[in-house]
């Protein structure tokens, strides 16, 4: 499952990232964990040792003395022992060298050959764009730091960080934090909210890494069970379901929590500076105001919005919502307005202005059911006023006109990705969408293509120039591993003996393959004709 995604801008990451090497002060924390865990462990086998002591005292179990149950057999020996682990060592004709140079079938690489190679495998060029890819499969959180190659279509994972567990919502920012905090210029980072009540800030710039370079939150797991929910002044207690960086004040970061609370954190100091309570349920969305710096939004299952600002947390002004909200976003291109996205599908389209008696907000400009269920994620184009996305529950992508204030929709798709879950423009890209959802998988959408948008937002000369639609992008399995692996064959027999002996070769193996293929159905039905046969003697 793909539960979010984020763009990183253009230029930003590093050309040769740097492999992770832990400090004496992060051995000494990985110690302390592993202490704390370890004693956590001794208190549970205390209490399971009482319940197997009163089972071993069973008398009716006495017969079986299950307390040398896994001890050696009786009759064996050490001698015996040490023989069964040696069984390999009087083979005639091998040899062992303690040192690999006197080894002559070992050949090692010139100096510096392997480090150069990974170097170059690992690059990344400023023409590459980079995709956020928050995932869990098998119980297994982690996030995928995949690279996009424009020009050859071409989407990989670069590398990647385990996450401690599900992801909710994931914010890139360049604000230096952690180990590199105060170095001159931007570096190139990601927040992460997860299901655990701590912010993890991971540096995109270094692999391998073992640990966050910066956690915002407690980490006194004893503190966080006792108050597991309960609002707290200085972290959160419940998982953090949104995250938003401050671009103007680029030293703070808001989150919002399933704690009720909205949160500023200083990432200078890695703690929490302000606490709001505004909220009476978990807070889903939370957004600063793209131009002022102090405004930010957040919505929750309250099914209330919330616009204010946070040097003046009491005066908040508020919008009343039909369902749970999903998601918020300020209007990049009309900062006075704002979008709000509901559980029911909808989303509303309200000016800030507009604020009657008692700080309640007016009615929205614009209402768009914009699908059948939960409406979990949508964008606008950072460039092309009136061009919004959204994605849903109900598995389709819907890219909407909203130009003048009257929506409609310009085309729907199912993109194979199952429920929507996000759906983000690329910023750098005219007009690429990346697409997360519940089967796991990430496509990247070129609408520059599709000849309905150009229709709606193309110039006379673009809707004039026929194009062929591009395919949809996604990270290469094995299948297109295999695939592309045949392709290549019959492109070098092209090349060396023409295209007609490469396509007479490739569809002698197509043969082949129909060939297995019968051979295998025929034996399917010999199997079955044989059980149908035994059936009817029975």
């Amino acid at each position: 499952m793909i539960s979010a995604l984020a763009w990183v801008r253009k230029g930003a990451a590093a050309e040769k990232p740097t492999k992770y090497e832990m400090t004496e002060e992060e051995y000494a924390r990985l110690q302390q964990v592993a202490d704390e865990e370890i004693k956590e462990a001794k208190r549970e086998i205390k209490k399971k040792s009482k319940i197997d002591a009163s089972i071993l005292n069973d008398p009716a179990l006495k017969d079986f003395n299950l307390e040398d149950y896994d001890d050696s057999e009786p009759g064996s020996s050490d001698d015996d022992s040490e023989a069964r682990v040696n069984v390999f060592s009087n083979i005639k004709g091998l040899s062992y060298y303690q040192d690999d140079d006197e080894d002559p079938y070992l050949k090692k690489p010139a100096d510096g050959e392997d480090d150069d190679e990974e170097e170059d495998e690992l690059r990344i060029f400023k023409s590459d764009s980079i995709l956020l890819v928050a995932k869990t499969e098998d119980d297994i959180s982690n996030l995928e730091v995949c690279v996009f190659e424009a020009e050859s279509d071409n989407l990989f994972v670069h590398h990647d960080f385990m996450l401690p567990a599900f992801p909710l919502a994931v914010e890139w920012l360049d604000y230096r934090v952690g180990r590199k905090a105060g170095t001159e210029g931007a570096g190139s980072y990601v927040a992460v909210g997860t299901f655990e009540p701590r912010i993890e800030i991971w540096d995109l710039d270094t692999i391998d890494s073992s640990y966050p370079d910066a956690v915002l939150g407690c980490t006194d797991k004893k503190k966080l069970r006792k108050g597991r929910g309960k609002p707290h002044a200085e972290y959160h207690t419940d998982a953090i379901m949104g995250l938003s960086w401050n671009t103007n004040v680029r030293n703070l970061l808001a989150s919002s929590s399933a704690d009720t609370t909205v949160k500023l954190w200083d990432l200078n100091a890695a703690k929490c500076v302000q606490s709001y309570a505004h909220h009476k349920s978990k807070v889903q969305a939370v957004k600063w105001h793209p131009t002022e710096a102090s405004v930010m939004l957040t919505g929750g299952y309250d099914r209330r919005v919330a616009a204010f600002d946070s040097r003046a947390p009491a005066a908040v002004n508020w919008w009343q919502v039909s369902a749970d909200v999903e998601s918020v976003m300020w209007d990049v291109h009309s900062p006075s307005h704002f979008f709000v996205a509901t559980e029911d599908g909808t989303v509303r389209y309200y000016d800030i202005r507009n604020v009657g008696q008692g700080k309640t907000g007016g009615d929205p400009v614009y209402t768009l059911v914009a699908h059948s269920e939960a409406l979990s994620s949508m964008d606008q184009h950072p460039r092309i006023p009136g061009l919004l996305i959204t994605g849903s529950a109900d598995e389709t992508v819907k890219v909407w006109d909203i130009r003048d204030k009257k929506p409609s929709m310009v085309i729907s798709r199912n993109l194979d990705v199952g429920n929507v879950f996000a759906a983000r423009f690329c910023p750098d890209e005219p007009m690429l969408v990346a697409v997360g959802g519940s089967n796991g998988e990430s496509r990247i959408w070129d609408l520059s293509t599709n000849a309905q948008v150009r229709a709606a937002f193309g110039s006379a000369d673009i809707r004039a120039a026929p194009v062929k639609e591009k395919p949809l992008v996604r990270i290469a399995d094995d299948d297109d591993e295999d695939a592309d692996e045949d392709d290549t064959r019959e492109a070098v027999i092209a090349e060396m003996y023409g295209e007609d002996v490469a396509g007479a070769v490739g569809e002698v193996s197509q043969d082949d393959d129909d060939d297995y293929d019968d051979d295998e159905d025929d034996s399917d039905q010999s199997d079955n004709d044989s059980d149908a046969s035994m059936a009817s003697d029975k």
